[in-house]
């Protein structure tokens, strides 16, 4: 089944397939929306590859990754709203919870920016699982952490990821968690590819 959505976060890693999920298939037209099937019917699709888990836990599925465009309306507008590169946000929900709403990680963080108890209460978010209101306080709360450190986007998401008081701590690095010096490096690759992916197309 042929499935479409406009440059959501697509390039999350390039070897194998994880588990037993079913081949996606990939290619991107000239206005820039990437369309993928498990059916390729000509040869301008490629194989779209994931591996790795999201930082909720769970293997990437690339079922959800091809039906993200629902929340297309959502990205645009919370990240308008909280004044957030869209793609940004999708790069973050990519690498957070692989697009599934109900995706909770051992911590309690729940939805698809993986929002805690706390940072849900601070902005405005009386249900975790529901996805506006997970990606609206996901959008707020980015926003907070890039004007609070300065407009650095790699801070920024340190903070998202470890807290802002670990960054802190660090003197302004980003803290020496194996998880979070992962994490900052991956979200902003997939945010630039998903960024050339627009320019180019």
């Amino acid at each position: 089944m042929l499935v479409k959505y406009a440059v959501a976060a697509m390039a999350v890693c390039t070897t194998a397939i994880c588990g037993a999920a079913p081949a996606i298939y990939k290619y991107v037209d000239a206005e820039g929306i990437a369309h993928f099937t498990d059916k390729p019917d000509s040869t301008r699709y490629r194989l779209f590859d994931l591996k790795g888990l999201t930082r909720s836990g769970d293997n990437y599925d690339p079922r959800l990754l091809a039906r993200a465009s629902r929340y297309d309306p959502i990205i645009e507008a919370e990240a308008r709203s909280a004044g957030v590169e869209p793609n940004l946000l999708r790069a973050v929900i990519v690498v957070e919870s692989g697009f599934n709403p109900g995706a909770i990680s051992k911590r309690g963080a729940v939805g698809l920016m993986q929002l805690m108890p706390a940072t849900a209460a601070r902005f405005g978010v009386s249900d975790r699982y529901d996805p506006r209101q997970n990606v609206r306080g996901g959008a707020l709360y980015l926003g907070f952490l890039i004007n609070r450190f300065g407009q650095n986007l790699r801070l920024a998401l340190a903070a998202f990821n470890a807290g802002e008081e670990a960054v802190d701590r660090s003197a302004g690095q980003i803290p020496p968690f194996s998880e979070t010096l992962e994490y900052v490096p991956r979200v902003l690759k997939i945010y630039q590819l998903l960024t050339e992916q627009r320019m180019h197309s």
